[in-house]
């Protein structure tokens, strides 16, 4: 049976979330805006039932038991955790910072029989799911290099938001950055040590660590490049886009191993096509979690088991905040993953 979904968000992702979801059977029923007009508009211009600005009014819906949180880093900690303390189900995007990401794991153990993960949708890219099996299956030997670059316009609105401040989880590192930690880690089942990728045992050939590179470059008008590529000691694989290429040692050229298999729209405003068509296969993969179960909040692990924890969440804040402290440095900065929250009180 599927869940009614309560989506939290108005922006570019909740727009294209909403049609996703009613095109796989679910049904939205509630959504939350930062003020009441923006609520309204977008709940009109979807045909969603019950809309508000308030948080709870959503989050005690009777017909609400998924909960979608796509809005502002700062407030994502709050709304998940609440959410998780009520019995529903979540799936949201990152936390503005490592100490709230800790205040999300918790939560989730806590409620370990709830759906708890972070929507990073390029797991779930076809491209990247094969890319990821082809690994596995030795076709790039072992694995050595790992780059990752992305190309785009600026990615500031029009009026100031918290886009535009890196405290409130603002700028390319930590949009777009993210997702690319998260998705390198995913594929190589490996975790940055120094920035360095080390050894995690996992049958990849990452023993002795792997050297990532990933550049973000956003004053590039025109088109969207989203380029990822792995080599290793018997071949190479990149994916352009939504689309898999793979070169053997040896061959004269590159293969298409997978095309864009289409089906979820063309590329959105403020919404890459990589990201259009993984959010478009995760909302299938809900779909099957959910949909064999007689209880609405009942879900499978099986279809959604490549999706990105809240423990994902924390490691991938957590270098994030490594690479900043790095940049201010100028220093090698050590990616360790808290176990415990701070004291608020140390500096007393």
């Amino acid at each position: 049976m599927l869940p009614g979904v309560g989506v939290f968000g108005t922006g570019s992702t909740a727009r294209v979330l909403v049609p996703l979801l009613r095109g796989e059977g679910f049904e939205v029923r509630a959504l939350w805006g930062r003020s009441e007009e923006e609520a309204r508009s977008l709940a009109q211009e979807l045909g969603i039932p019950f809309h508000t600005s308030q948080s709870d009014d959503v989050l005690l819906h009777p017909d609400v038991d998924l909960v979608c949180i796509y809005i502002s880093p700062p407030l994502t900690r709050q709304i998940a955790v609440k959410a998780l303390g009520i019995g529903k189900n979540v799936v949201c995007e990152k936390a503005a910072t490592a100490v709230d990401a800790f205040k999300m794991v918790t939560a989730a153990r806590y409620y370990p029989q709830l759906l708890s993960i972070v929507g990073n949708a390029l797991r779930f890219l076809p491209a990247f799911v094969a890319m990821r099996q082809l690994l596995a299956e030795g076709y790039v030997g072992e694995l050595q290099v790992c780059d990752a670059r992305v190309y785009g316009p600026s990615l500031l609105d029009q009026s100031y938001g918290w886009t535009c401040e890196e405290l409130m989880g603002g700028g390319g590192l930590h949009t777009v950055g993210s997702t690319l930690v998260d998705l390198l880690s995913h594929l190589t089942g490996a975790r940055a040590i120094r920035m360095l990728m080390g050894g995690s045992g996992s049958g990849r050939g990452t023993g002795s660590g792997v050297c990532c590179t990933v550049t973000l470059n956003f004053n590039m008008p025109g088109a969207f490049v989203h380029e990822v590529m792995v080599v290793g000691s018997a071949g190479r694989l990149i994916a352009r886009g939504t689309e898999l290429y793979g070169q053997r040692n040896g061959g004269n050229r590159e293969e298409l191993l997978l095309g864009d298999s289409g089906g979820t729209g063309q590329e959105v405003k403020d919404v890459p096509l990589p990201h259009l068509r993984g959010l478009g296969s995760m909302v299938k993969a809900l779909k099957d979690a959910f949909q064999a179960q007689e209880e609405r909040r009942s879900w499978a692990r099986g279809p959604v088991a490549m999706a990105s924890t809240f423990e994902d969440g924390l490691y991938v804040q957590t270098v994030v905040e490594a690479v900043k402290r790095s940049s201010h440095s100028g220093e090698w900065e050590s990616v360790e993953v808290m176990t415990q929250e701070p004291d608020p009180n140390q500096n007393l």
